[in-house]
């Protein structure tokens, strides 16, 4: 065997052990698989072609550009082209992981701009120390009080003749009204009286207090005002 032939051989074996090979192509360098630089370097040698020569040949099949891809108009071998598919699962795995990230840090931005949005602010806390967020306390005359509280109970102002007509009739409106045979006592005659301690303490000398427990008494029983007012008229 020539010395030129054996040297053909070594080369071919040298890239036969190696998994890639690195050429520079047209100026670029590149990685390509083994079996491709060995079929090229072989080639180029049978021809007499120098490394040099080979480099200016242009890039051989499967090979690819600085960016990775495979150069254009250049068919792939086999081994080339698994080699670019797989490069192009892990690229795409890899930009997928980007993305979802930039999504975490998306829902963790907005999570921080809603909670600091629904924060009090210092100045809305400095200017009602002392607020309990209770509903402002009816003040006025007994009907005042009354015609007030009708709205909290899903009640319409038509509510309110009735009202007034049941209790005109049961105590005349009056805080202090006691009926000494039943022991029923207050604005809307309790019974006992002591029931209306559910709706504050001061229940035997607070008309809201009394007109408190009285709605919410006929709201449970008769519906609204003119419900008991038509109930009233026909028991006698």
């Amino acid at each position: 065997m020539s010395a030129r032939h054996k040297k053909q051989r070594n080369l071919f074996t040298h890239h036969q052990k190696l998994s890639k090979i690195t050429l520079a192509v047209a100026g670029v360098t590149v990685i390509v698989p083994a079996a491709v630089a060995a079929g090229i370097t072989t080639s180029g040698a049978s021809a007499g072609s120098s490394p040099s020569r080979l480099a200016m040949a242009g890039p051989p099949a499967g090979a690819r550009t600085a960016t990775g891809r495979p150069h254009p108009g250049i068919p792939l071998t086999d081994a080339a082209r698994r080699e670019v598919g797989s490069l192009g699962v892990h690229r795409v795995r890899a930009q997928r992981a980007a993305e979802r990230a930039a999504d975490r840090r998306a829902v963790r931005r907005a999570a921080a701009q809603a909670a600091a949005a629904a924060a009090p602010s210092p100045a809305a806390s400095a200017s009602s120390p002392g607020s309990t967020g209770a509903a402002p306390q009816p003040s006025g005359s007994p009907q005042k009080i009354a015609a007030a509280m009708l709205g909290s109970y899903g009640w319409s102002s038509s509510q309110f003749g009735c009202l007034v007509s049941l209790w005109n009739l049961e105590s005349g409106w009056d805080v202090y009204a006691a009926n000494p045979s039943s022991g029923a006592y207050g604005i809307p005659q309790a019974l006992p009286g002591s029931k209306m301690a559910s709706a504050g303490p001061d229940w035997q000398s607070d008309a809201a207090t009394q007109i408190r427990w009285g709605l919410g008494y006929i709201k449970s029983l008769y519906g609204s005002p003119c419900g008991a007012w038509a109930h009233e008229r026909a028991a006698g």
